[in-house]
């Protein structure tokens, strides 16, 4: 029997998508599907949890699991589903505010697990669903167009927190570069373990600064040319090694300084790719299958809990853990 190859029509919905003309979520949206595509996963394998945003429509508009959840709190679902079924390839999306804003406190909190999953947030500086209020990435100083006076806060560097919450695969990409952005996302889920990427994108609407000209160069002069160049680079392109690959402290402390270090680059230079990248250690699964032995084979999403209106749910095996 010849198994079906899926199309990127298949990761597609009928869903009337009502983003705004130019918004940076297309960009991401068309990226997930790709790698779906690309991947061949069965859409009942997969999952996509959001919040609440522009951003959180996502799953409306992917033919797969998708959860649309509450405000900051997209990460406590997906990391429900993933270990009630570590089977399941569980991708969580969100913006900028969303994820580091009220849900902080949950980005920080999953990077003590390292659980196998992805966590894509659309970083565009404002909240673009509730007319342009600054979020946490947008930088000391800048003023927006709907913003009366510039922004008073300084903003959060989300490879830099991901680093130190403890994230094992982390990333930056740019939504209007669809084919290094699918290729990242890709790295991303197939990482074993806890995967972030910060995706910068434009919100045509309310930030009027970090437009899709800024970001292709306007005004961005190269010293030796004299001409305007794009402000994004790769970080491949400069031979940067984000990889550990020997796992010693010594190791894993330069290549987070690396990594922090070139986070900070922005205006004239802004780095995308793999910033980080470690391999060594248990993900949060495994931790689990070391106590339960069948755990992977007998998740808890794959267990009778009833039979004609009776429990049969068994909790020997957690109760042996007390």
């Amino acid at each position: 029997m010849v198994s079906k190859r899926f199309t990127i029509a298949d990761y597609k919905t009928s869903v009337h998508n009502d983003w705004c003309p130019g918004c940076g979520d297309f960009g991401i949206l068309n990226s997930i599907q790709m790698v779906l595509t690309e991947m061949q996963l069965p859409n009942h394998k997969v999952a996509i949890f959001s919040g609440i945003g522009c951003s959180g429509k996502t799953p409306h508009y992917i033919n797969v699991n998708g959860i649309h959840t509450l405000h900051g709190r997209v990460l406590p679902y997906a990391i429900g589903a993933k270990l009630a079924n570590p089977n399941l390839e569980v991708i969580a999306v969100g913006g900028d505010g969303d994820g580091l804003g009220i849900g902080a406190g949950h980005f920080v909190n999953i990077g003590r697990r390292n659980i196998d999953l992805t966590y894509i947030i659309f970083d565009n500086g404002v909240y673009g669903l509730t007319k342009g209020q600054a979020s946490p990435t947008l930088k000391l100083g800048i003023k927006t167009k709907s913003l009366p006076n510039p922004n008073i806060n300084q903003n959060i560097n989300p490879i830099a927190l991901a680093l130190v919450a403890g994230f094992t695969f982390i990333a930056r990409a740019y939504s209007y570069d669809i084919k290094h952005l699918k290729d990242v996302i890709r790295k991303a889920i197939e990482h074993k373990g806890l995967a972030f990427i910060d995706v910068l994108q434009p919100c045509p609407t309310y930030n009027d600064i970090y437009t899709r000209e800024w970001f292709a160069g306007e005004g961005n002069m190269d010293p030796t040319t004299m001409k305007e160049r794009s402000r994004v680079y790769k970080l491949e392109d400069e031979n940067y090694d984000p990889i550990v690959h020997e796992g010693s402290k010594e190791e894993i402390n330069l290549k987070m300084a690396q990594a922090i270090a070139k986070s900070n680059e922005w205006d004239n230079r802004i780095p995308i790719g793999v910033f980080y990248k470690n391999e060594h250690g248990y993900i949060y699964e495994e931790r689990i299958e070391s106590r339960i032995s069948d755990y992977k084979e007998n998740p808890p999403a794959l267990q009778k809990i009833e039979s004609n209106g009776i429990s049969i749910a068994s909790i020997k095996s957690i109760l042996q853990l007390l």
